[in-house]
């Protein structure tokens, strides 16, 4: 890839990452109930589904996608139905993902997190909708496929990344600024509106 070709790709995908999104608004959900460390998970999963995303947008998988949206539509509905199952569990203060009314975050499982970010990743109308529409033009067809891809992936995951912590960090700090105030039950109220907002975005997306 070229030097104008990547000095035009950073800012592209700083932008397309940073914009507030289903991934983002998880990753400051989580950052408030489950803390920094346990969110990491998810963004591993995240990380890996936009990078598969990303491939298959590359190599044409898209197509069959559209020519077979049901298999999209399903995915979506039943990611979309598991968020909202969380979310209303969030509202309640319950399951493995609120915040106990001592202000203690629970130990959510890391597969859980890791498909939750995968899911919603993989899953996302318009994380395929800004890929297929921006990757074509940094794909330059005289060169081999491989050593392109692999920058492409390493400037799109590493901004991804970036983003996503800036988000989980954002959500720590009001998990922080509630519990001094003893409103954990509220912080749980708000983190379980955010997924069942996710989730509503997701499966109707």
């Amino acid at each position: 890839m070229s030097t104008a070709l990547l000095l035009a790709l950073i800012p592209t995908f700083f932008f397309v990452s940073v914009t507030p999104g289903m991934c983002m608004t998880l990753s400051l959900t989580l950052g408030m109930t489950v803390g920094i460390r346990r969110t990491l998970w998810m963004m591993l999963g995240e990380l890996i589904g936009v990078g598969l995303v990303a491939v298959l947008v590359v190599v044409g998988v898209a197509a069959l996608i559209v020519q077979y949206p049901e298999l999209f539509v399903g995915l979506k509905i039943a990611g979309g139905g598991y968020l909202f199952y969380l979310g209303i569990q969030l509202w309640r203060s319950r399951g493995k993902m609120a915040i106990d009314l001592n202000g203690r975050p629970k130990d959510t499982g890391r597969w859980q997190l890791a498909s939750q970010g995968f899911i919603t990743a993989v899953a996302n109308p318009k994380g395929w909708a800004f890929f297929i529409a921006l990757l074509p033009p940094f794909i330059d067809a005289t060169q081999p496929l491989p050593a392109q891809m692999a920058t492409l992936l390493s400037v799109i995951l590493t901004l991804e990344a970036l983003s996503l912590l800036v988000y989980a960090l954002g959500g720590k700090s009001l998990s922080k600024v509630l519990q001094k105030s003893g409103n954990v039950r509220l912080m749980n109220r708000i983190a379980g509106t955010m997924m069942i907002g996710v989730a509503a975005w997701l499966a109707l997306g």
